[in-house]
């Protein structure tokens, strides 16, 4: 089993591609159907966000909102559109503040809290390591997939 550090630096490696993807890409380039890449951006910090919320409220000994639970086309579709007025920086600004946050609360988060079962925000169950390596395969298939979509063509 992966210990808490291989975990983060799965972490660190979805952030990492999904940096270099972004920092190559033009701020009004449609990288999905209506979405540039502040969208996407948005889309992980969102996520980000639903995860830090359940994680907290998991060591807290609370129940966590499942967000998503509803669909996650719908939790997409509600977190993006609840930063379409925030500038590309606001929103990088604030998937990079959440990403370390996620980092320290598992880092800092006792470890029968890190073996427990708990509740994700789209309402599937799994410890800390699934979600946290689910989240962070996440990142990653966006960068690939934009990756292989927009800028490997471009070679």
């Amino acid at each position: 089993m992966p210990d808490r550090e291989q975990i983060i630096q799965l972490l660190d490696k979805g952030r990492d591609e999904m940096h270099a993807v972004a920092e190559q890409l033009d701020l009004d380039l449609e990288v999905y159907p209506g979405w540039t890449k502040k969208h996407l951006i948005a889309h992980l910090a969102g996520w980000y966000d639903a995860v830090l919320a359940s994680l907290q409220a998991h060591v807290d000994g609370e129940v966590p909102a499942t967000p998503a639970a509803r669909g996650e086309d719908l939790y997409n579709a509600q977190t993006v559109s609840e930063r379409v007025a925030l500038s590309y920086e606001q929103v990088a600004a604030e998937w990079e503040i959440d990403r370390a946050q996620l980092k320290e609360l598992v880092r800092q988060m006792p470890e029968e809290k890190y073996r427990q079962q708990m509740v994700f925000p789209w309402g599937e169950t799994g410890d800390v390591e699934k979600l946290v390596r689910d989240f962070a395969s996440h990142e990653i298939f966006h960068a690939r997939d934009v990756r292989k979509r927009h800028l490997d063509q471009e070679s």
